[in-house]
């Protein structure tokens, strides 16, 4: 659902009737105004919790699916991976859970699975429809039994951005929780390659490119995002300023 910005006004100025108290505040002003925080709160006031992002036939798929970012780690960890086509590979489930896990490459295409067919958007301003398959994250979050005390999930990667800082991305408990946010392991009925994120990424549909974090290498079940990295949720965020919620 593509939200256009008359739409987003109009729907806050009647969701917004009521709150003229709270809107005196210039504290509470500046918090519910911030671009991302209005972007947020007006997409997620306009659809419901478990709104679907758009899903296509198997005959709309691309026939190429581009790769987003960096298209291989090419650090002296992964390529020992890679090598060994991920058998060593583990991703950590970690921070706010009562059971943390470590996982297998084929301990994950073990677990019951998804597939969907979704269009990635780049913030580059290309699109591509791709069929993705792979674990619910709601399933690993379970598994590993959230804190209540967590409110947002880290996905740390093996792609180091330069100056030793690792890529990451962070997304919060409503699309963690989401039906379509899934650790996908094959795109297109193939394994992932390394261009797209090989050999697990995340695919959160109702948003951008960017948060679609690939190299999964940990998660980690947080209660604030300030103490990581530059404290604003992600490399990007971070680095050049874009916006945490990026939904479409």
């Amino acid at each position: 659902m593509i939200l256009t910005r008359r739409t987003l006004l109009l729907g806050a100025s009647a969701a917004l009737a009521g709150c003229d108290r709270l809107g005196r505040s210039d504290t509470v002003r500046e918090a519910l105004f911030s671009a991302d925080n209005f972007h947020k709160w007006a997409q997620r006031s306009l659809m419901t919790r478990d709104a679907l992002a758009q899903e296509f036939r198997p005959d709309q798929v691309s026939p190429l699916f581009r790769a987003n970012g960096t298209a291989n780690p090419n650090t002296p960890a992964y390529k020992a991976l890679w090598r060994g086509n991920f058998a060593d590979w583990r991703l950590s489930v970690t921070g706010l859970v009562e059971r943390p896990l470590s996982l297998s490459l084929a301990q994950l295409r073990a677990l019951p699975h998804r597939e969907q067919i979704t269009r990635h958007d780049c913030v580059e301003g290309w699109s591509a429809i791709g069929k993705w398959r792979g674990v619910p994250l709601k399933t690993l979050l379970d598994g590993a039994q959230l804190s209540d005390r967590a409110h947002y999930i880290v996905f740390r990667c093996a792609d180091d951005m330069g100056g030793g800082r690792p890529y990451y991305e962070s997304i919060d408990l409503i699309d963690a929780f989401h039906p379509q946010t899934i650790l996908a392991f094959a795109l297109n009925d193939q394994p992932l390659s390394v261009a797209n994120g090989a050999p697990l990424r995340l695919r959160v549909e109702r948003q951008l490119g960017y948060k679609q974090a690939k190299y999964l290498m940990g998660i980690e079940a947080v209660a604030t995002l300030a103490p990581i990295g530059g404290g604003k949720g992600g490399f990007w965020e971070d680095y050049a300023g874009y916006d945490w919620y990026a939904g479409i």
